[in-house]
């Protein structure tokens, strides 16, 4: 069975769940008028909150793929990665340079996770 949770003004479902992987749209900072250490650690917070709410954490995350507009900022986008992610939870990722992900938006994570383990 596919779940389908928080739709989002009607262009997509910020989850998506099937057998146990949860499978999660772009997340974005609130506050586009952070720099991108700031982005990136209101993206990933919100990816933990997200996953909690969802009966996961981000030591399930699998993959994560991360798109930023200026790749020259990486540093900063890696320095909040390893402050959320231990090093034996790391997932795959991805950090793909884009030209523009929308007025002030610097960084943008979708994941994809396991769910909540049956007991």
């Amino acid at each position: 069975m596919i779940k389908r949770v928080l739709p989002y003004d009607g262009l997509l479902h910020e989850v998506v769940e099937h057998d146990g992987v949860l499978y999660l749209g772009g997340i974005v900072a609130e506050d586009t008028g952070l720099d991108m250490a700031g982005q990136a650690n209101d993206v990933l917070g919100q990816l933990a909150r997200l996953l909690k709410t969802l009966g996961s954490d981000l030591s399930n995350v699998l993959q994560a793929t991360v798109y930023v507009t200026n790749l020259g900022e990486k540093a900063e986008l890696e320095s909040a990665w390893r402050a959320r992610f231990a090093d034996a939870h790391l997932p795959a990722r991805a950090v793909i340079g884009v030209a523009d992900l929308g007025p002030g938006v610097k960084i943008e994570v979708t994941a994809i996770a396991a769910g909540p383990q049956p007991a």
